[in-house]
């Protein structure tokens, strides 16, 4: 193949790339501002060129033949070689400008990341930051998101990364309802007490905890039930009962009084959105001036706040 040849396929390597990591031709014609009937005639058209099968096809997906998912491998790392010289490029710009994507779990977003963003964006005033709230994990490979936020103790190997902090689970109540009903001292005790969970599984009213080797299990109940953390919170904090919340969606109620936290020498196991949070984010060499910055920022105040 003569360098013209190979110079004429790149864009259709391009789209090859985000086809596969899209997993169908619509929605790599919409991130691509393309047609799916478009985006087809480039994968055939490379097939062609390279005399192999890359993908086979079905009316809702496509899966990657063994030769395709070898030349994707190659396809991704030309267009990441692609970003680091427009990165490269943009070191050389005077100042951060321009838009900053960042993905976050809902209650994370609202209780730690938004009041974080109006002192980065005086701080910057030439970056825009779009802010995502996604209970779903987001690729930023995939779906053009700068940054993510994420919880999980194995963070995928094709994407860089810093952890900032760890998310905890506790249980809190008002002032006023454990003057009235009393303060728990054992796990066992909450079996006495309106609590306030979760929901979303058959046994999210069972609440297990650990302290050191001791492990106790209580079945719970409550008049009131919310997969939602903030309402779980503000639930508690009108003095409903005794509530599971994170860490970071109590700290500011604890802080001013509005809440305690109940059986503090003990730790609630629980089962999801719990654990090391990771800020991902691609794996170029060259990170844009507005990237990098709002990188730093996260990663220095979500520390202090961990």
């Amino acid at each position: 193949m003569t360098p013209t040849e190979l110079f004429d396929l790149l864009p259709d390597m391009a789209v090859f790339a985000r086809v596969v990591d899209a997993g169908n031709f619509s929605l790599a014609a919409r991130q691509l501002g393309s047609t799916p009937s478009t985006v087809s005639r480039q994968i055939k058209r490379l097939e062609e060129a390279l005399a192999t099968r890359l993908l086979e096809r079905s009316t809702r997906s496509v899966r990657v033949t063994e030769s395709g998912a070898q030349v994707a491998r190659y396809c991704r790392d030309m267009l990441s070689a692609a970003a680091a010289a427009v990165d490269a490029a943009g070191q050389l710009a005077a100042h951060p400008q321009g838009k900053v994507s960042v993905s976050a779990p809902t209650q994370f977003a609202r209780s730690v990341l938004h009041p974080l963003m109006p002192a980065f964006l005086r701080m910057y005033a030439e970056v825009d930051v779009q802010l995502l709230f996604a209970d779903h994990d987001i690729d930023p490979l995939a779906d053009d998101v700068d940054l993510v936020i994420r919880l999980t103790e194995h963070p995928p190997q094709t994407l860089a990364g810093r952890r900032v902090g760890v998310v905890r689970w506790l249980l809190v109540a008002s002032p006023a309802y454990l003057r009235e009903r009393g303060t728990p001292m054992q796990p066992r005790d909450l079996a006495r007490h309106a609590c306030i969970h979760l929901g979303e599984t058959a046994d999210d009213n069972r609440w297990r905890f650990r302290r050191g080797e001791q492990t106790q299990s209580v079945e719970v109940k409550g008049r009131y039930i919310a997969n939602h953390a903030g309402a779980r919170l503000e639930a508690a904090q009108q003095g409903f009962g005794v509530a599971s919340v994170p860490e970071f969606a109590a700290a500011d109620a604890l802080q001013r009084g509005e809440l305690v936290q109940v059986l503090p020498e003990w730790r609630l196991e629980a089962r999801a959105y719990e654990g090391s949070v990771w800020l991902l984010y691609p794996p170029n060499r060259f990170l844009p001036p507005k990237v990098r910055v709002l990188i730093d920022y996260l990663v220095e105040h979500l520390r202090e706040a961990a």
